[in-house]
């Protein structure tokens, strides 16, 4: 264990596995290998934890040629599946610090200076929403910041004082949550584990592109009223995980203040446009909602995990507060930020976005963000050229969304090859890609967030999807068998 005692042995044993890390880095050159999945779990198995101790030194080397030499590289250009970004370098030195110290960040007295810091920087990002006088607090991911939103909405409409709109609480059977159906998945989750029905969540029309309707919301909120139900709140998206669309946050603002209803924008993979050099006015209308999800861990570049949600007024978060005697009395004079969270011992995550922040500065996180969109536009062009590609939808942030599907290939054979072609090339492990389902028709996807990618490098993954795929094709056409062989 780290001690006074230990502190020379810390410095060898973490200092070795730094070396043995840059040199991984340094010649990653593929997102993973193409270790069959049944010999990765042959070898977690084969390990007894229940066996002799090897020691410290013999333990990191194993780990090492265990997870590390399997692991999955998202600095590499091949990487082009998922909401997974490199991480910014200041922000891994930071990460080494939280392991070394350990601290947590519920309450005062456990973190001192690393509240002041995280009530800081959560300032810092509110002022960057357009939040006067915010406040907030991170959390493990925007799922876990989605449901902590939602909560506060819940308390809020059936708070016994009564909603301004309708001079009455409300109860949880009658509550209704208004999202698209491109909204993320955590917001039908976090309804369940709040107690709605099934029902509650209502799903509002969106344009072709997949993005709300505001008129529809509108509408949909009066068909709730009129059926008996009280609107808790409106989840709007900036930045949806397969279409990369934005909500119009504006007008749908304009609802929810005609309405009075509590409007919340997940923006967890949008959130780098709040720094973006050219692009801030994408989020146009952030600033009038009453709380926002931030992943850092997303566009910010940051290590997982790194998620804020952020508050317009600071009293809403007292909506979920708990108190203990041992641990956060109601008349504690120090500030405690389990007031605040969800979580009791929690991770000092700020001091990754910190960091960063010093190191690098907001306008580099913001280039960095606007060089990934700009090789997603680059990239769309490119399928769009391809005769063997289609490009299935438009985006506004870094996806790309695309189908193989020569000439002389049915739709329903294109939709067959979707999910094999993912397979095969997450078995080979040299380009790595996402598979989902858009307009009820399957395709695949790259989610472009490794800014020192190049166009080449994409052109290049994009011919070896195309092969994989021809090859696919081969392996599966029946062969026709000729006369002479008959």
């Amino acid at each position: 264990m780290i001690s006074t005692d230990s502190a020379q042995h810390y410095r060898e044993a973490v200092g070795a596995t730094v070396d043995r890390l840059a040199a991984r880095i340094a010649t990653a050159d593929l997102p993973t290998t193409s270790t069959p999945a049944a010999e990765l779990h042959r070898r977690v198995r084969a390990i007894d934890l229940d066996a002799p101790a090897i020691g410290t030194d013999r333990a990191l080397a194993e780990l090492d040629e265990l997870f590390v030499q399997e692991a999955v590289w998202f600095h590499t250009p091949g990487y082009l599946a998922h909401l997974n970004c490199p991480v910014a370098l200041p922000a891994v030195a930071a990460e080494a610090v939280l392991a070394a110290v350990n601290p947590s960040v519920d309450t005062w007295d456990q973190s001192r200076i690393g509240t002041d810091i995280e009530r800081h920087v959560v300032d810092w990002l509110a002022g960057r929403i357009g939040f006067a006088a915010g406040d907030g607090v991170f959390t493990s991911g925007g799922s876990q910041s989605n449901l902590q939103a939602l909560l506060l909405a819940r308390e809020a409409a059936t708070d016994p004082t009564g909603t301004a709109a309708t001079g009455t609480s409300a109860t949880l059977d009658t509550l209704a949550l208004f999202a698209t159906a491109e909204t993320h998945f955590s917001v039908k989750k976090s309804a369940r584990l709040l107690g709605l029905p099934d029902a509650a969540v209502v799903d509002v029309r969106t344009d072709p592109a997949g993005r709300m309707l505001p008129a529809a919301l509108a509408q949909a909120i009066a068909d709730a009223r009129a059926a008996g139900r009280t609107p808790m709140a409106v989840v709007a998206t900036a930045g949806t995980t397969d279409r990369g669309v934005i909500d119009p946050l504006a007008p749908i603002a304009d609802v929810c203040d005609l309405e009075g209803v509590w409007l919340h924008v997940d923006a967890a993979y949008g959130c780098g446009l709040l720094v973006s050099p050219t692009r801030r006015h994408l989020l146009d209308g952030i600033e009038r909602a009453r709380s926002v999800t931030a992943d850092l861990h997303k566009s910010f570049f940051q290590p997982v995990s790194s998620s804020v949600l952020v508050v317009r007024d600071p009293a809403d978060l007292r909506r979920a507060s708990w108190h203990a005697d041992y641990l956060n009395p109601e008349d504690a004079a120090e500030p405690n930020q389990v007031d605040k969270s969800l979580q009791t011992t929690r991770r000092f995550d700020a001091l990754k976005l910190w960091a960063t922040l010093r190191a690098s500065g907001a306008d580099a996180i913001g280039t960095a963000f606007d060089a990934v969109i700009d090789l997603a536009e680059a990239t769309h062009a490119l399928v769009q050229a391809h005769p063997d590609l289609e490009l299935v939808a438009p985006t506004q942030l870094s996806t790309v969304l695309f189908r193989w599907q020569p000439a002389g290939v049915t739709d329903d054979e294109a939709d067959a090859m979707v999910a094999p072609l993912r397979a095969a090339l997450l078995a080979e492990g040299r380009v790595l890609i996402a598979k989902t389902v858009i307009a009820g028709r399957p395709c695949n996807k790259l989610t472009l967030l490794n800014p020192a990618t190049t166009l080449e490098q994409v052109q290049a993954s994009l011919d070896h999807v195309v092969a994989t795929a021809e090859g696919l094709r081969r392996a599966t056409t029946p062969t026709t068998t000729t006369g002479a062989n008959r």
